[in-house]
C-alpha cells in the first residue's frame, strides 16, 4: 500500500482503531552537557511539535503513552509520569492540519483532550525516530525550544514545573545521568532542572542522607583537579525511595 493510501485511510478510518477526541503528549527530557534537553519532532511542514499519539480502543492511556515514547527512542522501562490534562474548548478544532491532506470528514479534525505525560531519559542511550508524519526527530536545548503546534509550549513549561516539584518529593538522577557519575555531576542535574545555584555541602549532605547513592572505589580522571570519586545508584533503595516519597527541601 502506497504512502498516500495509507495517510488517506488513516484520516477516514483511524477511529476504527484509535479512540476519536483523546491522544497523549509526551515531554522527553533528556541531560547532556549540563543542558536540559528535550526530543521534539519536525513535522513535514517544517512545523515542531511534542511526540504524541492516540490511544487504541484496546489499550489504556498510560499503555498507549509507553507504546508512543518506545516508538520515538527505541528504550523500555522509561521513567515516566502524568502531569495534565490539556482541553481548551479551541485548542484544536477546526485548525488546519498542514501537510496533511484535508478531508472534511476526518475524526482528526474534532476536538482533542490530550493526557500529558513527562518522561525521564538518558541522553547517550536514546535513537531518535520520527514518526510517519515527521521528517525528523531531535533533542533541543530547553532554553531554545521553538513555537511549537497548538499548546504544545505550554506542556513544556507545565511539564518542567512538575518535575520541579517532583524534586522535594522524589529523587532524579537514575533515568537522567550515566550510570557512574560524580557528586558534581548529580548536583549540576539539581541545578539545572531548577535554574539555580546550591550550596555544594549542603546538598552533598542532603544527598547522602538519603542512602540511595553508593560510593565507588574508582574516580573520575582526565580532569584539571582532583579526580572526584564516582558514585552510581543503590537501584533496590532508589526505588524504594521513588515510592516513599522524601522531604529535601530544595
Amino acid at each position: 500500500m502506497d504512502r498516500e493510501k495509507q495517510l488517506r485511510d488513516f484520516l477516514l478510518k483511524g477511529d476504527k482503531t484509535y479512540m476519536p477526541r483523546v491522544s497523549v503528549d509526551c515531554v522527553i527530557f533528556g541531560f547532556h552537557e549540563d543542558q536540559l534537553k528535550v526530543l521534539l519532532l519536525r513535522w513535514k511542514d517544517g512545523r515542531w511539535c511534542l511526540p504524541g499519539g492516540f490511544v487504541k480502543w484496546d489499550e489504556s492511556v498510560d499503555d498507549s503513552a509507553v507504546r508512543t515514547l518506545q516508538e520515538r527512542t527505541a528504550l523500555n522501562n522509561i521513567y515516566l509520569q502524568q502531569f495534565h490534562t490539556f482541553g481548551a474548548p479551541d485548542r484544536e478544532r477546526g485548525k488546519k492540519l498542514k501537510g496533511i491532506p484535508d478531508s472534511k470528514k476526518s475524526w482528526m479534525h474534532d476536538r482533542f483532550v490530550s493526557i500529558g505525560y513527562y518522561a525521564l531519559v538518558e541522553f547517550s542511550k536514546v535513537n531518535p525516530i520520527p514518526d510517519w508524519l515527521s521528517d525528523a526527530c531531535h533533542w533541543w536545548d530547553l532554553h531554545k525550544v521553538p513555537a511549537l503546534i497548538y499548546d504544545h509550549n505550554e506542556m513544556v513549561e507545565k511539564a518542567l514545573e512538575k518535575l520541579r516539584l517532583s524534586l522535594n518529593d522524589h529523587p532524579v538522577g537514575y533515568n537522567l545521568l550515566q550510570e557512574k557519575f560524580t557528586m558534581p555531576e548529580l548536583q549540576r542535574l539539581y541545578e539545572t532542572i531548577l535554574d539555580k545555584r546550591l550550596d555544594r555541602r549542603n546538598f552533598q549532605k542532603k544527598m547522602l542522607s538519603l542512602g540511595i547513592l553508593e560510593r565507588l572505589k574508582e574516580r573520575k580522571t582526565g580532569g584539571a583537579h582532583k579526580a572526584p570519586f564516582l558514585y552510581r545508584f543503590d537501584k533496590k533503595k532508589y526505588e524504594r525511595a521513588m515510592k516513599q516519597g522524601l522531604k529535601l527541601g530544595f
